[in-house]
């Protein structure tokens, strides 16, 4: 119900990670990194169809060995979201993972020694249609730019960033994303600012190692929010020490507050205060949980009281406005004469929403339907 995002976002470059397109106005991807062992197939198979459950679009993993590069092997044949590589120094597990099928290298060119094994990676990569994520982190600058800045700044980190760029550009390889990742809010942010100007690739967003989930999903929702904000980004990833899972659903809740892209129910709820004619926490924290399989995105208000309630929800696809031992119940803007019994307002809700969903579906299905027969005349 409410109004498209204000935001204009930053020309780039298009690449694909599998078939996921980043870039040059695509929806911004957003993805998250398996935790698990990667030589536990089984663990880690797991994960990744948990990740794809809730929303990721794609899904980094850790090959640091050569026995992890051939359990990769085994991951990728058992799941079907498109898996991006994480390596470091070794090019021969590069060259591993992209004979055995995998949509995306993490691989910083200049870290992987000389000339030869640096083309060596990029010509496999050219030939299997595989992109490159650029991926610099304050935490691991190169000496000499440590030695240089003295420490972390954004110029440090677009210099490293550029280095590697300049590499892939000096081989004419265009397929590539960048990512300049930092803890601190200000040093990302500016980072990103200044890469921004100085190239048209896609940008992987970041606030890296930012904390515990409720502290580090506030750091990466205000650095990425930022970003987002000014139009800068193209795919990110919320880093937390927390469930890979959280990391997902904070994404696309930054997503959704920003009016970029929705997946699933948005609620608004009050903070619940002494006007309140029922349990607004209770509810809405179990309407969350009951609701989480919904992809549909729809807006759905849940206000305890008659004050701000009937204006929330004239706005919403769904509303509630507390009443005494009854609610008011709107539908797309609109009161309905049903009311709810504060009793029963879990189960009555949820009911509602599903059916609302449902219907959405539908006709978003007639109108894609609509539109590939009128493109066929």
């Amino acid at each position: 119900m409410h109004t498209e995002s204000p935001i204009k976002r930053r020309p780039s470059k298009r690449i694909y990670v599998g078939n996921v397109p980043i870039g040059d106005g695509a929806p911004i991807a957003v993805q998250s990194m398996t935790n698990t062992r990667t030589t536990d197939v089984d663990a880690t198979v797991a994960q990744i169809k948990a990740l794809e459950k809730v929303g990721a679009d794609i899904v980094r993993v850790s090959v640091p060995t050569m026995d992890a590069a051939e359990a990769f092997k085994l991951i990728k044949a058992q799941t079907s979201i498109p898996l991006v590589a994480d390596i470091h120094f070794d090019y021969r597990i590069a060259l591993k993972v992209a004979e055995y099928g995998v949509d995306c290298l993490r691989i910083n060119p200049g870290n992987i020694g000389r000339e030869e094994r640096i083309r060596a990676v990029v010509d496999a990569a050219r030939d299997k249609n595989i992109p490159i994520r650029i991926g610099v982190n304050g935490g691991s600058l190169e000496r000499d730019l440590q030695e240089k800045y003295g420490e972390p700044t954004p110029d440090a980190l677009v210099e490293s960033a550029m280095r590697h760029v300049d590499i892939l550009d000096r081989l004419n390889f265009d397929q590539f994303k960048v990512s300049v990742k930092a803890s601190d809010v200000f040093l990302a942010v500016e980072s990103y600012r200044k890469l921004a100007q100085q190239i048209d690739q896609p940008l992987h967003l970041g606030i890296t190692e930012a904390g515990g989930a409720r502290a580090g999903a506030v750091k990466s929702a205000v650095g990425l929010g930022m970003l987002l904000a000014e139009g800068i980004g193209d795919t990110l990833r919320v880093s937390l020490a927390a469930d890979p899972v959280e990391e997902i659903k904070v994404g696309f809740d930054i997503l959704k507050s920003l009016r970029i892209r929705s997946r699933g129910v948005n609620f608004i709820a009050c903070p619940s205060c002494s006007r309140q004619e029922f349990d607004v926490i209770g509810t809405v924290n179990a309407l969350e949980q009951r609701l989480e399989d919904i992809t549909t995105p729809m807006d759905v208000s849940v206000i305890g009281c008659v004050v701000n309630g009937p204006g929330e929800a004239e706005v919403s696809h769904l509303g509630l406005a507390g009443g005494n031992k009854r609610s008011a119940y709107y539908l797309d803007g609109k009161r309905q004469k049903e009311r709810f019994d504060n009793e029963n307002l879990v189960d009555a809700l949820e009911a509602k929403i599903r059916a609302k969903a449902a219907m959405m579906d539908e006709k978003n299905r007639i109108d894609v339907s609509q539109i590939e027969k009128e493109g066929e005349a």
